[in-house]
């Protein structure tokens, strides 16, 4: 969908989008240089809707403002997101590329401890990792929510 907000997979599966992630990051030696890609990716989400940066879109839970929205179509749940902070618009670009456009099943089978498993929880601030742990339990909350509907 052209001009949509909502993150298109660019694998086929989570556990591909998981593994491409891993090998992206795994092309830098140094963290500093992981974040500088970890941020572009922020930049290249798709622009997210001004009416929709309110307390309704807000994710709790993190240090910087995180907002969300999720979409059901074709059976699957479609998500977009966006942050004030450049390194947490990259972590929610890399959350939306794993989970955006799965079915609620594997959303929910697919366990955020990759987060942990690529380094990145440790990498970040607490503050930052708390967050980032807030954004993948709301996209798991809408799975949930979605299946529940089904």
């Amino acid at each position: 969908m052209a001009g949509s907000p909502f993150v298109t997979p660019e694998e086929a599966t989570a556990a591909e989008a998981v593994a491409a992630i891993a090998d992206e990051l795994a092309v830098f030696d140094d963290w500093m240089d992981r974040y500088g890609y970890i941020i572009e990716l922020g930049r290249k989400l798709p622009p997210f809707p001004d009416g929709w940066a309110n307390d309704a879109h807000r994710i709790p839970g993190c240090q910087s403002r995180v907002w969300m929205e999720a979409e059901p179509r074709d059976g699957a749940l479609f998500f977009a997101g966006a942050s004030d902070a450049a390194i947490v618009s990259g972590l929610v670009a890399l959350l939306l590329r794993v989970y955006s456009g799965r079915t609620a099943e594997e959303i929910l089978a697919t366990d955020p401890v990759f987060l942990k498993d690529l380094g990145l929880i440790e990498a970040l601030s607490t503050n930052r990792g708390n967050g980032i742990a807030s954004m993948a339990r709301a996209i798991r909350e809408r799975a949930t929510a979605a299946r529940a509907l089904a």
